[in-house]
């Protein structure tokens, strides 16, 4: 039997974690985990989580931190890391049951909430960049197996990045699985700062990173100091 632990980590997201944790709960099956991790929320969060979650874990903030925490109290064959602003449905559960006995790990396509035909192209650019390079991010769902993410040690322990820093180490042992049911994922960053500032900030923040720029400091810049 394959069994799935669904690991979010959270911070102050109260004013939508209701809705996405139910859908979440709605989509996984009886014996799958729902973990929510909370790192500091101030504003109920972790409340809101009891009323939906297996477990409702607290840890310091930072999303690598978060979610190996969940990870290590997690009992799934799968681990399924899940922003706290993304849509899970039945037929995304339905996809991992078609993973191959030999999958390693992967991540979904995604879909923008939000009516701007420019988020239209931004998700389609974002699952062939995927697709074309073996990288995948935090929004697209990333899926891997607990014995092989233990193994590698989970993210590693830095504030910005950690999703393509893991998804760099596995795509060392394979190559992705890219399951077509569309993830809806947040727009919100896009509609906060901008369309285009957005990508050209996120685009910068990559290639500094590629270059081998630290981590901290480009966390800094995407947050503000």
């Amino acid at each position: 039997m394959t069994t799935v632990s669904v690991i979010v980590p959270v911070l102050n997201e109260a004013h939508q974690l209701a809705d996405v944790l139910a859908s979440l709960r709605r989509a996984l099956k009886d014996e799958d985990e729902l973990i929510v991790v909370d790192g500091g929320s101030t504003d109920g969060s972790a409340d809101i989580a009891t009323r939906f979650a297996s477990q409702v874990l607290h840890s310091p903030p930072g999303r690598a931190v978060q979610m190996n925490a969940g990870a290590e109290a997690a009992n799934g064959n799968w681990l399924w890391f899940v922003h706290a602003d993304s849509e899970l449905l039945p037929s995304h559960r339905k996809a991992l049951e078609s993973l191959s006995a030999n999958a390693r790990w992967g991540r979904f396509d995604v879909r923008l909430s939000g009516q701007q035909f420019m988020f239209t192209i931004i998700a389609g650019l974002m699952n062939i960049r995927s697709r074309l390079t073996g990288i995948a991010t935090g929004d697209q769902g990333i899926f891997v197996r607990h014995d092989v993410f233990q193994a590698l040690g989970g993210f590693p322990s830095q504030p910005l990045m950690e999703d393509i820093a893991l998804s760099t180490a596995l795509r060392k042992q394979a190559r992705p699985c890219c399951l077509r049911p569309r993830l809806v994922t947040s727009s919100r960053r896009w509609q906060q700062r901008g369309v285009w500032s957005t990508v050209w900030l996120m685009w910068r923040l990559r290639w500094r990173y590629w270059r081998g720029e630290d981590p901290s400091r480009l966390h800094q810049d995407y947050y503000g100091r």
